[in-house]
């Protein structure tokens, strides 16, 4: 079986990249379809996919579509049990669910004020209140994850899970805005984005240039941390 991925543009689809890490970290088939985002064709790219509306959209080779990045991650899990995908001990799946349902429909104003950017580093950027008050809570879901797997090193729950793939975007955030952690949460973010995968996507969003950039910039500016 081969699954066909339907993702928006690298450098800036938070929500694509989850859906890029499900199925490129745990090992399973899949060829990308590109949605065209910023070029003016995304309604005509998403027809075939109704009644999907937003990226990314998982297609198996039936032609079923399966839409939002939980339903799809769900969906995985149960189509291929052999693969782990959550973690093995029953309280900390439950917990990692938990933490995947709260980034999913969470943390507004980090989503608002510092939309998914892979392309530099906005030293500049001054983070509201409502923003800092968004990734202390990260920070305390981060830290509770930890604290179930005995640590704070490494992935949330010690092996990785689709709870690192949710939290990959907000990661990239945090480094993309210079934004203040603690060490362990720092550590995290640049793990994560150091992970070969994660590079291999930023790499290959990097091959398209964007004028003008979507996204204001706040300089001074530097550049992506990462390989």
């Amino acid at each position: 079986m081969t699954y066909t991925l339907h993702i928006g543009d690298r450098t800036f689809s938070s929500w694509s990249l989850r859906g890029w890490l499900m199925l490129q970290k745990f090992g399973l088939p899949f060829e990308v379809k590109m949605v065209g985002l910023y070029s003016g064709t995304m309604n005509e790219d998403m027809r075939p996919l109704y009644p999907a509306r937003l990226v990314p959209v998982l297609q198996t080779d039936s032609g079923e579509v399966i839409g939002e990045s939980l339903a799809i991650a769900e969906t995985l899990a149960e189509r291929h049990p052999e693969v782990a995908f959550w973690p093995k001990d029953p309280v900390q799946r439950a917990r990692a669910r938990w933490l995947c349902a709260e980034m999913a429909s969470g943390f507004s104003a980090l989503r608002t004020a510092c939309p998914m950017q892979l392309a530099h580093v906005n030293y500049g950027f001054d983070a509201p209140e409502t923003v800092r008050s968004d990734v202390a809570r990260i920070e305390a879901l981060w830290d509770s994850a930890w604290a179930m797997s005995g640590g704070n090193e490494g992935w949330l729950f010690e092996h990785y899970s689709l709870a690192d793939v949710f939290f990959a975007p907000v990661a990239a955030r945090i480094i993309g805005y210079a934004l203040p952690v603690s060490d362990p949460a720092m550590a995290y973010c640049h793990r994560t984005i150091n992970d070969d995968s994660f590079i291999a996507w930023r790499q290959e969003g990097l091959k398209v240039s964007y004028d003008p950039f979507p996204y204001p910039v706040s300089p001074p500016l530097n550049t992506w941390p990462v390989a």
